[in-house]
């Protein structure tokens, strides 16, 4: 066994369901003259800096960002035609509105008028069009296979767009909500594609002013973004992770004034007198399987994988008990999630052993977990394993090769992950179990999936119908593919006096209303 490439906590919360492209080590980017003094003055009210230990993004261009996690920093600085509100629904954004036609093929968006990127070129329709056919279009996309549906985008005058489809979809104003819909400045783009990935041009909140990659963003309140009189910060500074062992003491001496904790951190956060905040999320740990590997050929084995595993004492040990057993991708309370699916997978060796033998493992079976920092989570799964007769040994791979490694070349069995939801139940269905899926490196969706998954996207998000049929998705889902799912993985918030509560939204961390004295 490697050793191990960072602490377990870090290692952990550093995760997010990436697809880790990177950009060259130590790039420093001071940004300027950013057009129409959009980064100039403040709103009355508007004041402090808040100090965020956090994550920084693969890249702050939303169509090569490759990890999930990357929508909370992205969404600094961009804005999409919607937003998603505390409970998941599609909301206005740029987009005050949106109208589906009788078929459901098309949709028209009409956006806010006087709109403005950050670069003060104008955010109207045709700029619109130009972001999501790059989007879409781009050979080296991310974003391209969520929006496979969409045949054509049309701007009708300033404000009006309309996106054609392929067939019926209801999740369009959804899907958009997140790094799919963020609308990027056609000037940017069309004069320097390469360097939006350190220099972002968007419509959001904030502005990047400095950027030293792996160590600090610097981002100002922008006074041109269309909810401006609700962002009451006046400055954002976003830090790498901070290491579990020293973060309580970086919020005591102010190097940070929020900041991401491990469940392990939770009492000594406390202790020091900091206020803690435990927000659901649409992050579920989970382990991903490659059938076309051996020994997960057999589903016999992928199977007995699921009953080998005690959730509840992984979530003990790693999460410090914060945080749910989860036999699937959506968290209680979410539409998605299927009650009947709960405890599906309760943790019991003879059946584990039993379904070995009938893989004709009854001897035991050997398999390689491959993570990317050997501490923590492998180690607790490779005793468990052990104890069913499943030898597994760990190999560690570098954070920064793991991408191509795992999810280009599907060269793994067995990968420890994280998937970070999605803002459409569909994008997530797609990612984890469609047949380009990302976190589906076996590329196989059984047929009767496939028309579930199809239907869920055909079915109207208000219709009274849509719960079932989702919920319906989710339970075949979860007993017909092969990851596993372990347990939900909060956002564990500390911060230092003087910091209003931050938004508890699930999907991503927004920061309206919040103040610092």
């Amino acid at each position: 066994m490697k050793p191990a490439l960072m602490s377990t906590d870090s290692a952990v919360l550093a995760r997010r369901s990436f697809l880790g492209l990177g950009m060259g080590v130590g790039a420093a980017v001071a940004l300027t003259a950013c057009g129409s003094g959009s980064v100039a003055g403040s709103a009355a009210g508007s004041a402090g800096t808040l100090k965020f230990g956090w994550a920084l993004p693969t890249s702050w261009d939303p169509i090569y960002s490759s990890a999930g996690w990357d929508v909370h920093d992205l969404s600094l600085v961009y804005s999409a035609l919607t937003k998603l509100d505390a409970h998941g629904n599609a909301v206005p954004a740029l987009a005050s509105s949106w109208t589906y036609d009788p078929s459901g093929t098309r949709i028209t968006f009409t956006l806010r008028p006087g709109l403005t990127f950050s670069d003060g070129s104008v955010l109207d329709a045709a700029a619109v069009k130009k972001s999501l056919d790059r989007s879409r279009t781009d050979p080296k996309s991310l974003v391209a296979a969520q929006l496979a549906n969409v045949a054509s985008v049309t701007a009708v005058g300033a404000t009006g767009v309309v996106v054609q489809l392929a067939q019926a979809d209801y999740q369009i104003p959804n899907l958009l909500a997140g790094k799919t819909g963020m609308i990027v400045s056609p000037k940017a783009f069309e004069s320097d594609a390469a360097s939006i990935a350190t220099q972002p041009a968007g419509a959001g909140p904030f502005t990047l002013t400095s950027y030293i990659q792996n160590e600090k963003a610097v981002l100002k309140r922008n006074p041109g973004y269309w909810d401006a009189a609700n962002i009451k910060l006046q400055n954002v500074e976003v830090y790498p992770l901070p290491d579990a062992s020293t973060v309580v003491a970086s919020l005591q001496s102010g190097q940070y004034n929020v900041a991401q904790i491990p469940g392990s951190e939770v009492a000594a956060a406390k202790a020091a007198g900091l206020d803690v905040q435990v927000i659901s999320s649409m992050v579920v740990a989970v382990l991903d399987i490659n059938i076309t590997k051996a020994p997960f050929t057999d589903p016999d084995v992928a199977l007995a994988l699921q009953y080998a595993i005690d959730r509840q004492a992984l979530l003990k040990v790693q999460q410090f008990g914060y945080g749910e057993v989860s036999n699937q991708p959506f968290p209680p309370g979410y539409v998605g999630h299927d009650p009947s699916s709960d405890g599906l997978y309760t943790y019991d060796p003879d059946k584990a052993r039993a379904l070995l033998a009938k893989a004709g493992h009854a001897n035991g079976v050997d398999l390689e977990i491959t993570t990317t920092a050997a501490a923590g989570l492998p180690e607790q799964l490779q005793s468990q394993l052990q104890a069913v007769g499943i030898n597994a040994t760990i190999q560690v791979i570098p954070l920064a090769q793991a991408t191509e490694i795992v999810y280009v070349n599907h060269s793994e069995a067995l990968f420890t992950d994280e998937f970070a939801g999605r803002d459409s139940a569909a994008q997530a269905f797609q990612v984890l179990f469609g047949a380009q899926g990302l976190m589906n490196p076996g590329r196989t969706t059984p047929p009767g999936l496939a028309a579930a998954l199809a239907k869920v996207s055909a079915t109207p998000l208000d219709s009274p119908e849509y719960p079932t049929v989702l919920r319906a998705a989710t339970a075949l889902a979860v007993r017909s593919m092969p990851n596993v799912f372990l347990y939900t993985v909060p956002r564990i918030l500390a911060r230092a006096a003087g910091v209003s509560p931050l938004p508890a939204d699930a999907v991503v961390q927004r920061f309206e209303g919040v103040t610092v004295a």
